[in-house]
C-alpha cells in the first residue's frame, strides 16, 4: 500500500519536467525573433544615429517592450517568478487648447514633432529601456544557453533511445557510432533523464535571469511607489470632497429642510394656540412626524459615514447587519480572531456593500456568499455572487470606487467575472487585528 504514493510522486515529478521542457522548447524556438528584434535594434540604431531618422527610435523601443512583456509573461506563468514592468508613465503631452484650433499643415508639423520629440525624451530618459536593450542583446546568448541546455541534452538522448529502431546502421549518429548499440541506449536513456532533470531548474533559472534585467530596480520600485501614492492622495482628496458634498447635500435637502418647516410649523402654533387649539394640536403632530423623520435621515446619514453596529460589534457584524438589507440571499462566513483598525474596517465595509450593490443592480444575482478571514497579515474578503457575470471595471466606476477606497490602505482588488457568472471579488489588506472588542452595553 505504501508503493502507490510513490508511483504517484514520481509521476507528477515526470510530468512536470516534461511540462518543463516543452515550455524550454518553445523559449528555444523563439530565439530566431529575438535575434531578428535585435538586427531590428541595431539596424534602427544606424539610421538613427546616421540619418537623424529619431522617429525609428519610439518604434523600436516599442517593439522591444512588447517582446520583454512577453518575457515577464512567461517568467510568471511559466518559471513561477513574478516580475513587475518596470516603466515609468508617460507624461502628458503640453497641448494648449487654442493650439487645437490651429489646423494648417505647418502647426500639424510642428506639433508631430513636439510629440515624437517629447516621445523620444520619455524613453531615451526611463532606465528600462536600456536595460530591454541590455536583455534584447544578451538574450540569443545567456538565454539561448540556459533554455537550450536541457532540450538539446534530451533531444539527443531521444535520439539514442531511438536510433536502433531507426533506418539505417544500428547506432549510427553524430557521436554514437564509436559506441555498440547497447552503450548508445544506455547512454540515450541518461542523457534524456539528465535533460528532463535539468528542465525544471533551468526554467527557473530564465525566469530568476529574466527578473533580473527586466523586473525594476530599486529607483524605481520607488519612483513607481511616489507616483502610486500621489495617485492614492489624489484619489484620496476627491473622494473626500465628493463625500463633503453629499453630507451637504443630504443634510440640506433632507433633515435641514425638515427642521426648518418644523420651527415655521412652530412658530405657527404661537398664532393658533389661543382661538384654535385643535388646529394648533394637528400642527404640533405634524411637527412631531418632521422632527422623527429628521433623527430618522440623521440616523441614516450616519449610517452611510459610519454604521455604528460596525464601530461597536466589528466587521463580521456589521456585514451581517448589511447583508439583512439588502435584497439578495447573503451569506456571511467570517474567521477573525479579533478586530481590525476602524479605518481599515470602514473600507472593507463599504467595499463589500458595494460589491453587493453591483451584483443586485447589475449582475442580476439572487444569492451571494461573503468571506472572511485573515491570514500572513492580510485581511481577506471575498464577495461571490451567482450574477450573470462579466464584469469590467472600465465599464463603471462601482468597481474603480472599490479598487480606490482599498488602494488607500495598499490593498489590492481580484476580479474573476466570466460572461454567465459567477463573479468574485478578492480584496486584501494589509492589516494587524487586535484583541476583540466588545460593546460596553
Amino acid at each position: 500500500m505504501g508503493s502507490a504514493p510513490r508511483r504517484g510522486i514520481g509521476a507528477g515529478a515526470v510530468r512536470r519536467a516534461v511540462v518543463a521542457l516543452l515550455r524550454l522548447t518553445v523559449l528555444v524556438l523563439l530565439l530566431p525573433a529575438r535575434v531578428l528584434l535585435l538586427v531590428v535594434v541595431l539596424v534602427s540604431t544606424v539610421l538613427w544615429c546616421c540619418l537623424g531618422a529619431f522617429p525609428l527610435f519610439p518604434v523600436s523601443t516599442r517593439l522591444v517592450r512588447a517582446a520583454a512583456d512577453r518575457a515577464r509573461w512567461a517568467a510568471g506563468h511559466w518559471s513561477e517568478v513574478p516580475v513587475p514592468r518596470p516603466y515609468r508613465s508617460r507624461p502628458p503631452l503640453d497641448h494648449s487648447p487654442h493650439g487645437w484650433l490651429r489646423t494648417g499643415p505647418d502647426h500639424r508639423r510642428k506639433r508631430w514633432f513636439a510629440d515624437v520629440s517629447a516621445t523620444v525624451r520619455w524613453l531615451w530618459n526611463d532606465p528600462a529601456t536600456w536595460r530591454d536593450t541590455l536583455w534584447v542583446v544578451a538574450a540569443p546568448v545567456v538565454g539561448g544557453t540556459i533554455t537550450g541546455l536541457p532540450v538539446l541534452l534530451t533531444g539527443y538522448g531521444l535520439y539514442g533511445l531511438a536510433r536502433p529502431v531507426l533506418p539505417g546502421p544500428p547506432a549510427a549518429g553524430p557521436g554514437y557510432e564509436l559506441l555498440p548499440a547497447a552503450f548508445a541506449v544506455i547512454l540515450g536513456a541518461v542523457l534524456t533523464a539528465v535533460g528532463l532533470a535539468l528542465a525544471r531548474p533551468a526554467l527557473r533559472l530564465h525566469g530568476l535571469w529574466t527578473r533580473f534585467l527586466l523586473g525594476p530596480t530599486e529607483r524605481t520600485r520607488l519612483a513607481q511607489r511616489v507616483e502610486q501614492l500621489t495617485e492614492i492622495r489624489l484619489d484620496a482628496t476627491e473622494a473626500q470632497a465628493a463625500e463633503l458634498r453629499r453630507i451637504e447635500r443630504d443634510l440640506h435637502d433632507g433633515a435641514q429642510a425638515r427642521l426648518v418647516a418644523v420651527s415655521l410649523r412652530l412658530g405657527a402654533v404661537v398664532a393658533l394656540i389661543d382661538h384654535d387649539p385643535r388646529t394648533a394640536k394637528r400642527v404640533v403632530t405634524d411637527a412631531q412626524e418632521n422632527v422623527t423623520q429628521a433623527l430618522q435621515e440623521l440616523r441614516d446619514l450616519v449610517r452611510g459615514i459610519h454604521p455604528p453596529v460596525l464601530a461597536e460589534r466589528g466587521l463580521a457584524e456589521g456585514l451581517r447587519a448589511l447583508a439583512l438589507d439588502v435584497p439578495l440571499r447573503v451569506e456571511v462566513r467570517a474567521e477573525l480572531p479579533g478586530r481590525a483598525e476602524a479605518p481599515v474596517e470602514s473600507a472593507v465595509y463599504f467595499a463589500v456593500s458595494e460589491a453587493l450593490t453591483n451584483a443586485v443592480k447589475h449582475g442580476e444575482a439572487r444569492g451571494a456568499t461573503v468571506e472572511l478571514s485573515h491570514t500572513a497579515g492580510l485581511l481577506r474578503a471575498a464577495v461571490t455572487d451567482d450574477g450573470r457575470g462579466g464584469a469590467d471595471p472600465g465599464l463603471g466606476s462601482g468597481l474603480r470606487g472599490i479598487q480606490r477606497r482599498l488602494a488607500a490602505f495598499d490593498g489590492t482588488l481580484q476580479l474573476s467575472s466570466p460572461p454567465g457568472g459567477p463573479t468574485r471579488l478578492i480584496m486584501e489588506l494589509p492589516c494587524v487585528l487586535s484583541s476583540p472588542r466588545t460593546s460596553s452595553s
